[in-house]
This record gives C-alpha cells, structure tokens and sequence, in this order.
C-alpha cells in the first residue's frame, strides 16, 4: 500500500527566509540599512551583546493597527508578540535580549509557532531564524526604506500557503524491478553469477546501467509527480533530494481556496505510485517562495 503522511515538520535547524525562487513568481528583493541596527554575523544573525534589550522580528504583515498574538515567543517563558506599525505594513515581534539566539528545537519552534499563529488570518513574509534588531526605531525605519518591496511581496503571496512533498523509494527494490525488466541488465547479472574467474568488467557495466535505469526512473516520478500538482498549485520548486533513498524534495505554493483539492491530489497520486512514499508537510509560510534579503550595518558613531 502507498504511504502518504501530512505531518507538521519537525524543527530541526533553522528556518531560512530568503532562498532563490526557482520556478515561484519573482519575489521583490530589499536592501536596508537601519540606522541603529547591529552587524550579522557569518549566519546572518546579531554578534553577541554583553546586555540590553532588542526586538526579534518573526515575520511582516498587513496591518493598519496595533495587534498582540499573546505569549507566544523565543524565550523560557514566552515573550509576549506584538506589532510594530508603519503605514498599512508591521512587523510581528518581541522583546528579546539582544544576543545570537541558538537555532535549538525550541527555539527554532517557538519562530515556527508565531509563525504559524500568525498566518492563520494575515499572509506573512517570514523572516530568517534569529533576526534581531535593537530599538522599535531601527524596526520602523526598514519598514519605512523597504516599504515597497515588502507591499510588493505580500501582494505576491496573499492567501497563499506553502506545502512540502518528499518522495522516497526503496532502492532494492527498484533495483529488482530494473533486472526484471530490462534484459541487458538482467543479462549481466547472469553472466556475474555463472563466472567463476573475474567479473570486475561485467559489475562495472552492471552498474552503469542500472545506475543509469534508476536515474531514469526517478526523473520519470518526479516529472509525473510536478505534472500531475500544476492545476492544483500556484508555483513549485524543487530542492535538493536528501539521502539515497529520497528522489524528489519539493515546495508547492498553494492559494488558500485550493488547499482541499491539492490535498486530494496528494493522495490520489499517492495511490496512483504504490511504489513510492509521500511525506506531505504544511500549511507553512511561504519561506521557499520569499526573497527578502536584509542589511544591517552598525551605524556609524555620531
């Protein structure tokens, strides 16, 4: 029987926010310099204060008023999230110590948490895991220079979520089902089996084609897989598979009112590929979908 899980993925490193679009509509890129704002380090992220307080930016929405998600933050006890307002457009945030925040599994859920929170009534543009900035001010001002870009964005993705799809196989199996089929492949392991001298040639050709066969194979699943999704998804991006057994590692935009129906062709493909096992993931924000890139310099001391 197929296997077709949808599961809330687990957090186990960072979240990113800006990645390529790939085959997504072109996302708006902005370039900001709050004046007041700390320098990254090499992962994007605050270097490390002695003391003071900063605000951690969750994501950015449309909004033309004050609004609390209650305790829902980074921190031991969560932090009360709350919005910092500019014109039509906020970003959701809270207090935190202005300090490298740890991509731990509890960290990275609480980020996911107010995230998801979030999203269930605004269309959010995510941010990096641990973005931190010192003063409200400094949150303002980027709202304000990159305005634009972010309304640009959040035009892009309203009302639209994100889905994830893994596909697995077992590669045994497949292996078996070439040597059935195919009848050079077939053939060499004959000849491999009925050889007492050497047969370091017949397993190198044995190995090219059958290398050659699952290639052909999975790229066949993974066209199908794409095809079969295209009526039902708004944009789709493939990532690179992770470990042997993965062929396809993918990321869906989906509007809000096409949710069900891309469910459903989910698993009727699933059924459709008894072979093969679906791990289906989401809703999320649209983090493959987003491409907002920040810079944050240390201001010069006046």
């Amino acid at each position: 029987m197929p296997s077709v899980e949808k599961t809330k993925r687990a957090a186990k490193k960072a979240l990113p926010a800006a990645k390529k679009a790939g085959k997504a509509p072109a996302a708006a890129r902005a370039k900001s310099t709050p004046p007041r704002a700390e320098p990254q380090n090499g992962n994007g992220n605050l270097r490390q204060q002695s003391d003071g307080r900063g605000k951690y930016v969750y994501c950015i929405i449309q909004a033309t008023e004050p609004l609390r998600f209650g305790p829902l933050g980074i921190g031991a006890d969560p932090a009360e999230v709350h919005t910092v307002n500019y014109r039509d457009i906020a970003a959701v945030v809270s207090d935190t110590p202005i300090e490298v925040h740890d991509p731990t599994r509890e960290n990275v859920l609480a980020h996911e948490r107010v995230n998801e929170t979030v999203m269930r009534k605004h269309t959010v543009i995510p941010m990096s895991f641990g973005t931190v900035f010192k003063t409200r001010d400094d949150i303002v001002e980027l709202l304000r220079s990159a305005y634009d870009a972010f309304h640009d964005v959040l035009d892009k993705m309203q009302d639209k979520l994100e889905f994830g799809l893994k596909i697995l196989w077992d590669r045994d199996v497949m292996v078996r089902e070439i040597e059935n089929q195919d009848e050079d492949v077939r053939r060499l392991k004959q000849e491999i089996s009925a050889q007492k001298g050497s047969t370091y040639f017949a397993r190198m050709q044995y190995g090219r084609l059958v290398d050659a066969a699952l290639q052909a194979h999975s790229e066949k699943y993974v066209a199908e897989i794409f095809e079969a999704l295209r009526d039902v998804a708004v944009a789709s991006r493939a990532n690179k598979p992770i470990g042997d057994k993965m062929i396809m590692n993918a990321a869906f935009l989906v509007s809000r009112d096409k949710e069900q129906a891309f469910d459903q062709r989910v698993k009727e493909i699933g059924a459709r590929f008894d072979k093969l096992t679906f791990k289906y993931t989401g809703p999320w924000p649209p983090y493959n979908f987003v491409n907002i890139r920040l810079k944050l310099e240390r201001a010069k001391e006046k």
